[in-house]
């Protein structure tokens, strides 16, 4: 399971926030976000070195995606397609809107469920695949105004124990301010091994098992028209409670 936190302020000068705990096994090998693909030169993404994909990644364009797992669909399936592909054919769009209205094409029974969030300056959508793999095909839903989350459940679904207990903190937190550089109150709720609902439930999760939060990232998306002004992405090579956040090199 991870996690995705999108705060949509329309009209503001940052109207896109966008929080992610990417949680994994420990031993599975990875690089930090980079132009990591000859081919796809205009994107910013993380590198899953075992299957060649992205959990999350940034475009030139200011396009943000990335993918999560549903319910049970923890790690790859024999036969299947890596989820890790999604997101990059999704930052190959303009707009959050076109990659959107192009992923609901996508075969669903070509992988394991997934939930993938897709966003812009001006939009967002929450895309998930149906739990059974092909019955309700492949859906995009936009994400509202204010404050959502996305774990492997559904936006903003109770269901879901992380949801239940960070959401309300999330929304009472000091809003990050990027042309300052501060998201430290998000930075401290990204960091959080609090939890009332077993290691689920927390952000930061750490097992014995060797699965836990091996890193984190925060970006910031200005508003259109503001050609000066590049986005923010930084990342955290480790757990948040632990490693530093720095600058992506955009």
């Amino acid at each position: 399971m991870c996690t995705v936190v999108i705060l949509r302020r329309p009209g503001h000068d940052w109207p896109l926030l966008f929080a992610a705990n990417r949680d994994e096994m420990a031993a599975r090998p990875w690089l930090p976000p980079g132009r990591h693909w000859p081919d796809r030169p205009r994107v910013v993404a993380g590198r899953d070195s075992l299957a060649g994909g992205t959990w999350l990644g940034l475009s030139d364009l200011g396009l943000i995606a990335g993918v999560l797992n549903r319910p049970g669909s923890l790690g790859p399936a024999p036969g299947l397609r890596s989820r890790g592909e999604l997101p990059l054919e999704a930052l190959e769009h303009a707009t959050a809107r076109d990659a959107a209205e192009a992923l609901v094409h996508v075969e669903p029974t070509s992988y394991r469920t997934f939930n993938l969030v897709v966003a812009d300056a001006a939009v967002a959508f929450w895309v998930r695949s149906g739990d059974d793999g092909s019955a309700h095909g492949v859906a995009a839903t936009p994400v509202p105004d204010g404050l959502s989350m996305i774990t492997a459940h559904d936006m903003n679904d109770d269901a879901s124990a992380r949801i239940r207990r960070y959401r309300p903190l999330f929304e009472a937190a000091a809003v990050p301010d990027p042309e300052r550089g501060d998201w430290s109150a998000w930075q401290a709720l990204l960091a959080s091994r609090l939890t009332d609902a077993g290691p689920e439930g927390a952000m930061t999760i750490v097992t014995a098992g060797g699965f836990g939060t091996i890193s984190s990232s925060l970006l910031a998306l200005p508003r259109r028209g503001r050609d000066d002004v590049k986005p923010r992405f930084l990342f955290a090579a480790g757990r948040p409670d632990r490693a530093p956040f720095t600058a992506v090199s955009l």
